[in-house]
């Protein structure tokens, strides 16, 4: 049996133990150093989120990511001479707080112009190389260095232009020395910003999944490894649909006794809360109230679907295939919010465009088919029943539809069957106005068709071919129905301009008017 002193000294060993552990995770200190710069060289286009990502990027590190804010430091629009300064200051404190037995962690972040060799603050230049020996060179135990410019993956390039090994990290403790560097592209591409997202693609992904997002094994935690993979995934799929192309970020590492390390701890303020979204959908998060400022986003196919978000009330938008959801929801301190899909308003995709919503959807199109009919332009003709077949671009204030129409009408009387073909290809042009559960719009039709007459009579009467052309204006309606498709119809006054033969085998150009209707069946794709 274990006598009473034994216990007392063990029971005081363990109470060191815990209070030097407590010691030393308190001793780590986070530091940052980030910088944003809308302008260049004179030739380069003025950015227009480069000031604001920094001005993100430093507000989410004060809340999740373990900075206070006499740690940090947040040089927007500054110059060259500045940046190095704060570095060079920042560093110093970072010795001195050693001096104390502190362990210390910096974060460097840039977002704004820049080529393979120098980042451009307005008419000023900072050299890479600068850049990089200022973070290197720092005291501080890990150094993670993150350029969201043009090219910037020049820096994660080891000597002799080999790109950095891909790698799998782990967990691992705090403990060891090294650098980290995350950049926006490759040596060779453009970083890029995006108008819906009010940012850059890069910083923006990098962002949502520190709040969250990135969060693969639920810890709470989101450690580098997490942050890279989802930011770069997200950041190749989103700039493959830009003009620009693929954007591919870029990691590299040089880790002394350490695999990873945690940058965003969403479980340590407990003031926060959290805020979950509905699978199958793109969820976009804006804080109300903050100029309309994104502050994360969910992807359709994200497995992690919450965020961690200061408390207050955010409106949320949600792309699925059909529609976009939209509403405000509040986020109470240290609980969970689950959006409810049932209380937001929806808005198929063509009316979304017309209210000019280009933010979230610039266009949309898709196509349509069903029966047309056209009262007889021949005299003593048969209706002309036959179908329509067409695609419809929607844009924000005008809606374009080229479409195929074909038709047969019949004629008889004691001494002459007859039959007339029509096929046409026509554009109509309309303007939209969207009512409740129907969209009614004006429009007007130009075309050219083809009439082919065949007769069946006791003499000899040979199938006549004739060209002709035709314009309509008229009504249209849609109806949405369920998904992505609705129903259509329109009724129109048309004029055709046509060659009639008369008794004695001239032709004559003639105008004949007829009214035409369309009922069918439209997707949106």
């Amino acid at each position: 049996m274990t006598s009473p002193r034994v216990l007392l000294v063990m029971a005081a060993a363990l109470v060191v133990v815990l209070a030097a552990a407590r010691s030393a995770h308190a001793d780590i200190e986070r530091f940052a150093v980030v910088i944003g710069h809308n302008a260049g060289a004179a030739d380069e286009q003025r950015l227009r989120f480069a000031e604001t990502d920094a001005e993100r990027v430093g507000e989410l590190l004060g809340e999740v990511g373990g900075v206070p804010d006499e740690n940090q430091v947040v040089l927007r629009g500054k110059t060259a001479d500045q940046v190095r300064r704060a570095l060079i200051a920042t560093n110093e404190r970072i010795r001195t707080g050693q001096r104390a037995g502190r362990q210390a962690v910096l974060f460097v972040y840039y977002s704004g112009h820049g080529d393979a060799d120098t980042l451009h603050l307005g008419d000023t230049r900072f050299a890479l190389r600068e850049l990089e020996a200022l973070v290197r060179g720092s005291s501080a135990q890990v150094r993670i260095l993150v350029i969201d410019s043009c090219r910037s993956g020049s820096v994660t390039r080891v000597k002799g232009g080999t790109p950095a090994p891909a790698i799998a990290l782990t967990t691992d403790a705090l403990d060891g020395e090294g650098v980290i560097v995350l950049t926006a592209s490759t040596a060779g591409e453009d970083a890029q910003e995006s108008d819906e997202l009010a940012g850059s693609f890069f910083t923006h992904y990098l962002l949502s999944g520190l709040r969250g997002a990135a969060d693969d094994d639920g810890d709470q935690l989101v450690t580098v490894a997490e942050a890279f993979r989802y930011t770069r995934d997200h950041t190749i799929l989103a700039s493959a649909r830009t003009v620009r192309g693929v954007q591919h970020p870029t990691f590299h590492y040089d880790l002394r006794g350490r695999a990873d390390l945690a940058l965003a701890d969403l479980g340590k303020d407990r003031s926060r809360g959290r805020l979950t979204f509905p699978a199958a959908a793109t969820w976009l998060v804006v804080r109300e109230g903050a100029q309309g400022r994104i502050v994360g986003e969910i992807v359709a196919s994200a497995s992690r679907r919450t965020l961690s978000l200061r408390p207050g009330r955010y409106v949320v938008r949600g792309r699925t295939r059909d529609a976009l959801l939209e509403g405000t929801v509040s986020v109470a301190s240290g609980g969970e919010t689950v959006v409810a899909t049932g209380a937001l308003s929806r808005t198929t995709y063509a009316r979304l465009v017309r209210k000019g919503h280009g933010e979230i959807l610039r266009g949309v199109a898709g196509p349509f088919g069903g029966a047309a009919i056209r009262s007889p332009i021949i005299d003593g003709a048969s209706a002309c029943v036959g179908a329509v077949a067409g695609w419809v671009w929607v844009r924000a204030d005008v809606t374009f539809s080229p479409r195929v129409v074909g038709c047969r009408g019949e004629f008889s009387n004691r001494t002459l069957d007859a039959t007339t073909d029509a096929l046409a290809l026509d554009l109509r042009v309309a303007k939209a106005w969207d009512l409740r559960g129907v969209t009614i719009d004006l429009g007007v039709t130009a075309g050219g068709e083809v009439l082919q007459q065949r007769f069946v009579t006791l003499g000899v009467a040979p199938t006549r071919t004739s060209a002709a052309a035709h314009v309509d204006a008229g009504l249209g309606a849609v109806v949405p129905l369920f998904g992505r498709l609705y129903l259509t119809s329109e009724l129109a006054v048309q004029t055709h301009f046509l060659p009639i033969e008369d008794t004695t085998g001239a032709r004559e150009l003639t105008a004949r008017f007829a009214l035409y209707g369309v009922l069918a069946i439209g997707a949106w794709l």
